[in-house]
């Protein structure tokens, strides 16, 4: 075989291998999504019980990176601290591991059937159920049958002179090669993405001969750091400092877990070859029909080896890692602290309605306190055209639906206690203040993904469109002050002042959608300008809508 047709096989294998574990993991993850959600955000406090929750789950889904990003979520969403998170993340390192070691058993004879099974229950099932099972089948034979192709392709490079030469640098034995081997699986592992297929992809080295047993676990190191660039990514764009600290404190610890096991790399090698043989894994060197059958074995072994035991180590280090991936992190001030705190209800307070009321009302009013400034800075970064500040709507967003659903939650559970009919009515209307303001939240996010675009397509409005937007915004920004603070106190005038916004924001939608018409038809505008238009006044009148709504409910007057 030619060096070309090594390259593409090889290559080829490894994107069957890739694709299988992709495939192997979404089926996974829909097959038992919501339970793993359920599972990561009820995780306690308990870093023990984190660390080995976060290995279940990751041995369950195939995908450490799966579970960090979703850790990552979490954590901007508020819904995890950051201890949670990063005692599930050292977890997660742990049951990566499951995947070398399901490659290393060699399961390779069932690649075919595998596929055979899982392509009609993925594409003819009818229930969504056994097509989740049809792409969990299907992923596991495409992952072994890519581990075939891998290492048939590999196969002529034991013989070629050149390329043993060139795998002969890449060895464990001197500290030089291991710091080769090292930076070359971190590289890797960042391009590629799946510390899993470059786990593959070592394996298929090793058995073909071309890396011995020291090198491939040096790769194996490089690439427990190249898997943290995923958790890196995945804060990008993200203002959550807890999600940057939890993304940091992964990288931390696996870099420097890799740095400590560096320098004591000999005695690594020797406790595993041991305990490897000890197990029953073979002999390491022994040979059949050219490959080197029992090296996936012994590096399927060192790699959970080397993260059960850093896990151990950090978890006992645990508060020191947080303080550390603190302070390399951006800060957060005292009123990001404030602001993006769910409510916290007393239940001792439930059977006592008024102070229930008074504590729900507070947290509503803060809640329309968010909804006001996400809607301020987001009309303040497209004044700017600031992308980048732009684009916190989404944690802003994100946490008002928390909010909503804490907030009818308690509610709820005040209603189910003994009220009076007053109260009862009080009650209605705060949660159809909350519903509202949650809808004011997602008109905005709306508004910000518009604006978005607008920014990004550079998108040219005319002076009068854009005098239009500053005017009806400035009274969507007015009506939802003024029903903020009349949540907590109305004030004299409210219910005349709220008709009279609410009449000139629909006067103003009407007169400037006319007037927009006129400058479609002059052309003074593009087509794709004037759509975009459209959907912000639209959506400014929806604000007005859901605030006249909240109006309505602090009068105590009907829905018509």
């Amino acid at each position: 075989m030619s060096i070309t047709g090594v390259i593409i096989q090889t290559l080829g294998g490894l994107g069957l291998f890739i694709l299988g574990m992709k495939m192997m993991t979404d089926g996974l993850q829909m097959f038992a999504g919501d339970r793993i959600k359920k599972i990561l955000s009820a995780v306690s406090s308990n870093r023990v019980i984190g660390c080995a929750t976060g290995t279940g789950i990751t041995a369950l889904i195939q995908s450490s990176s799966a579970t960090t990003v979703m850790l990552i979520s979490f954590v901007s969403a508020g819904l995890m601290n950051l201890q949670q998170a990063v005692s599930v993340i050292l977890g997660a390192n742990i049951g990566t591991t499951a995947t070398a070691q399901i490659i290393a058993f060699k399961l390779t004879v069932l690649a075919l059937p595998a596929i055979a099974i899982g392509v009609p229950l993925k594409f003819f099932s009818k229930r969504r159920r056994y097509r989740y099972i049809g792409e969990i089948i299907l992923g596991f034979g495409l992952l072994f049958y890519g581990m075939t192709v891998m290492s048939d392709g590999l196969d002529p490079l034991k013989n070629n002179p050149i390329f043993v030469d060139f795998f002969t640098r890449f060895s464990g034995d001197s500290m030089g090669g291991r710091i080769l081997c090292i930076a070359t699986g971190c590289i890797v592992t960042m391009i590629i993405q799946s510390s899993s297929a470059t786990v593959g992809l070592t394996m298929a080295l090793a058995t073909q001969g071309l890396l011995n047993f020291p090198a491939a676990m040096a790769l194996v190191l490089g690439e427990n750091i190249g898997t943290t660039i995923t958790a890196q990514l995945a804060t990008i764009g993200s203002n959550n400092v807890n999600a940057h600290r939890a993304a940091n404190a992964h990288t931390m610890f696996n870099v420097i877990g890799v740095c400590i096991l560096y320098f004591i790399f000999p005695y690594f090698i020797t406790f595993i070859e041991f305990a490897s043989s000890a197990l029953g894994a073979g002999p390491l060197t022994e040979i059949v029909n050219g490959d080197v059958v029992n090296i996936s074995r012994y590096i399927a072994n060192g790699h959970t080896a080397f993260n059960v035991a850093t896990a151990i180590i950090f978890l006992i280090f645990l508060p020191w890692l947080i303080k550390i991936a603190t302070l390399l992190s951006p800060k957060e001030t005292q009123e990001e602290k404030d602001l993006f705190t769910l409510p916290n209800f007393d239940n001792r307070y439930v059977a006592n309605p008024i102070a229930a009321i008074a504590q729900v009302r507070s947290e509503i009013f803060r809640m329309a306190d968010i909804a006001l400034l996400t809607l301020n800075n987001t009309l303040e970064a497209f004044k700017k055209r600031d992308a980048r500040t732009l684009r916190r709507w989404s944690r802003y967003e994100q946490h008002i639906d928390d909010m909503q659903q804490a907030i009818t939650t308690h509610l709820t559970r005040i209603f189910q206690d003994d009220v009076n009919p007053a109260e009862a009515k009080e009650l209605s209307g705060m949660m159809r203040m909350t519903n509202n303001i949650e809808r004011i939240g997602d008109s905005v996010e709306n508004i910000a993904q518009i604006f978005e675009d607008i920014i990004e397509d550079n998108i040219s409005f005319s002076p009068e469109a854009l005098a239009n937007i500053d005017d009806i915004s400035e009274q969507a920004v007015a009506f939802l002050a003024l029903v903020k603070n009349a949540i907590r106190t109305k004030p004299d005038h409210f219910w005349r002042d709220a008709q009279l916004i609410e009449n000139n924001i629909d006067i103003m939608r009407e007169e400037m959608r006319d007037k927009h018409m006129e400058r479609l038809q002059q052309c003074i505008c593009s087509n794709l300008a004037g759509l975009k238009f459209g959907d912000i006044l639209s959506n400014f009148e929806k604000i007005g809508d859901f605030c006249y709504n909240i109006a309505q409910a602090i009068e105590g007057v009907k829905y018509n």
